[in-house]
Formats: structure tokens, C-alpha cells, sequence
């Protein structure tokens, strides 16, 4: 039923600025855009990340604040990932927390409200040098 990840989206009440916020994160312009939406590709299986002009969030239906599930991106380095975050004015939303086993992860708000995950993870690298999307 369920296959992987394929796009998460983010909503923005100011999406050009979240829109340049990403691009300066990521390295990376969106590869798609149209009135009201940004999506860049990312990462080792181009993962979607879409921005969505919040006036177009369902009503009732998008939190106006930030919570809900944590999407956690694999990132190399969790402490250097964070610190970057940080430093683009993200706030911390969980600390870097050793899980066990190798996996560490840390969340952030971003400055517009959404929870960005970031996680080492040996699984990921695992599937990843498996060859095995």
C-alpha cells in the first residue's frame, strides 16, 4: 500500500520568502513552480518538497501552527544540519537526540511555522548503498 515517501508540503503565508528561504537551505532553485506553489527536488531519490501559499490550505484542515507529524530528512551530519538551520533562523523544536542504534535526530521550525526533521539514519544509508529504492 504504502511505497515511500514522495512529497511533503509545507505551507507558507509568504512564499516567496519561504520559497528563497529553501533555495539558500538547499543549495537549489525549485525545479516546478506556478502561482501559489514551489516544489524542488532533493536528495539522493529526488524527494519532493513542495511550498504551498497557505491561502490555499483546506479549511480547517492545515494547522495554523506548528505540529502534527515530523517528516525527518536524512542529513550526514545532524550537529552541522542543525547549526545551519539555526543559523538561518530556524528555532529549535527537539533537540539532537541519540535514538539508539546509530540514529540521531533534532527538529526545527522554520520561519514559517512548519517542523523540519533532519536524522541520521544507518537504514537510510543501508537501503541507499543497497542500491534498493
Amino acid at each position: 500500500m504504502l511505497r515511500g515517501f514522495s512529497t511533503i508540503s509545507f505551507w507558507a503565508d509568504d512564499l516567496a520568502a519561504a520559497k528563497s528561504w529553501y533555495a539558500e537551505l538547499l543549495g537549489i532553485d525549485p525545479y516546478f513552480e506556478r502561482p501559489g506553489y514551489a516544489e524542488f527536488r532533493l536528495g539522493d531519490y529526488q524527494h519532493e518538497l513542495g511550498l504551498i501559499d497557505r491561502r490555499y490550505a483546506p479549511e480547517g484542515g492545515a494547522a495554523s501552527g506548528s505540529g502534527g507529524a515530523v517528516m525527518h530528512w536524512h542529513v550526514d551530519d545532524v550537529m552541522a544540519a542543525l547549526e545551519k538551520l539555526l543559523a538561518m533562523g530556524a528555532k529549535e523544536y527537539q533537540p539532537v537526540t541519540e535514538r539508539g542504534a546509530g540514529f540521531v535526530t533534532a527538529s526545527v521550525v522554520d520561519p514559517f511555522g512548519n517542523i523540519l526533521g533532519i536524522m541520521y539514519s544507518p537504514h537510510y544509508l543501508e537501503v541507499l548503498g543497497a542500491g534498493r529504492p
